[in-house]
């Protein structure tokens, strides 16, 4: 008799870095989308196909093994104790330090005032929305979803920007709000997490307290093993050391931090940017630098690979009713006038100083991608009714944010030409 074996750590990351590179290769040869939506795509067909294919040949059951699969990977623990700190340190590495000093207080306003702002803004809508088409939520459950929908990601968009006339100061801008308000923004989850759990009534100072001490305590720890790690790796010049070091900072400084409930993401964001700035400058000889460089490149782009893989794939495992369904497609308008709220409340008070300008609004907006650090924050919610509420609402926003905003980004970004270049961006003091 044979027993039921579980796949092995190896196992699984081996069979989906498998499919990610077959379906990376069906898609470079001849589907030819951008990498990421080209993924979440075919993840997507995927998963449909499966389920049809099980609806067609009742006793298949191919739809239900793949939805163990899923399940056992964990996309929220993968995502949040393993991958997030390799893809934040790897995206502040390619983020030109001086350009965001330009613009730091349009990052700053943004990545705090604006999560916080949009957490208020889209929950208070999606309470009056739940109540509307009859699937009420507790409010305090309403704001956990503000929360964790206001993440925004810059994979995508930060390609395309790279593409097109799009100066650096933007360029900085539209990454540095990504890396910390990804942070902010998982910060200020876990507080109203841990409130809508306990029932407890909701401080605002008390929450205003413990967001200060893990946000400032994540910028500390980033600031010191970025420090160690810049100081070690211009004692020595040895490329296969240096890597390692790199690798020591994210592996250690993200441990670190989820041991001591530190804003880990921030520590990794302020880690990257040191070491991207002047660990790359002053501590690297050009060999160096160009491992080190392409080595996170490489780590960057087979993690996004697997990461927007995974993101079709939950198809499977998400169950949505035609309420949901219905839910999830008005929660897109609702998540898009959040954010178009939130950006554009840091904006006024930018603008009188000359800082930011309609262009810059309209990519910030519009290019405020989406992607798996809000499906995965979904996913960690405890069982029942309100998880699938939250995150079926989830799957769709961002499912839309993926496929419909990544893909139109460049043609906005392209329009807007060279106005978005000159009156956009931070121009700093």
């Amino acid at each position: 008799m044979h027993e039921t074996t579980t796949l092995s750590a190896f196992d699984a990351a081996s069979i989906i870095i498998v499919v990610a590179a077959f379906l990376s290769y069906i898609n470079h040869r001849f589907v030819k989308l951008p990498h990421v939506i080209g993924l979440t795509v075919m993840g997507s067909i995927v998963s449909v196909l499966l389920i049809v294919l099980d609806w067609a040949v009742p006793g298949l059951t191919i739809s239900d093994q793949v939805e163990s699969f899923i399940n056992e990977i964990d996309f929220s623990q993968t995502l949040m104790e393993g991958m997030l700190s390799f893809l934040l340190f790897a995206g502040a590495l390619h983020v030109d330090l001086d350009e965001l000093k330009k613009g730091w207080l349009a990052v700053l306003l943004l990545s705090t005032l604006g999560v916080l702002l949009s957490t208020v803004i889209v929950g208070g809508a999606f309470f009056i929305l739940t109540s509307f088409i009859g699937l009420p939520t507790a409010f305090i459950w309403c704001l956990v979803f503000g929360a964790l929908i206001s993440p925004t990601d810059p994979v995508s968009v930060l390609g395309i920007l790279r593409r097109f006339a799009v100066p650096p100061s933007l360029q900085a801008t539209v990454a540095g709000e990504s890396l910390f308000n990804d942070g902010v923004g998982v910060v200020v989850f876990t507080i109203l997490l841990s409130a809508a759990i306990t029932g407890a009534d909701f401080s605002f100072m008390e929450g205003l307290t413990l967001f200060a001490e893990e946000a400032g305590g994540g910028i500390l720890v980033g600031l010191v093993t970025g420090y160690v790690a810049y100081r070690a790796m211009r004692s020595v010049d040895e490329y296969a050391l240096e890597v390692l070091i790199s690798l020591a900072v994210v592996m250690g400084g993200y441990s670190f931090c989820s041991s001591f409930h530190l804003a880990g993401p921030v520590a990794m964001a302020v880690a990257g940017l040191l070491i991207g700035n002047q660990g790359v400058t002053y501590a690297m000889s050009d060999v160096t630098r160009d491992y080190v460089l392409k080595f996170w490149e490489l780590i960057d782009e087979m993690l996004n690979s697997v990461l927007f893989l995974l993101i079709g794939l939950e198809i499977i495992v998400i169950a949505i009713s035609p309420q949901l369904a219905i839910l999830g497609v008005l929660a897109i308008p609702l998540v898009l006038i959040g954010r178009a709220l939130a950006v554009g409340g840091p904006m006024i008070l930018l603008r009188p100083l000359g800082l930011v300008g309609e262009g810059g609004y309209r990519i910030l907006v519009w290019g405020g991608l989406r992607g798996g650090i809000s499906i995965a924050l979904a996913l960690s919610l405890p069982a029942g009714q309100t998880r699938d509420t939250l995150l079926a609402a989830t799957f769709f926003v961002v499912l839309f944010s993926v496929l419909v905003q990544g893909s139109t980004i460049g043609k906005i970004v392209k329009k807007l030409g060279d106005t978005a270049g000159t009156d956009s961006t931070p121009t700093g003091h």
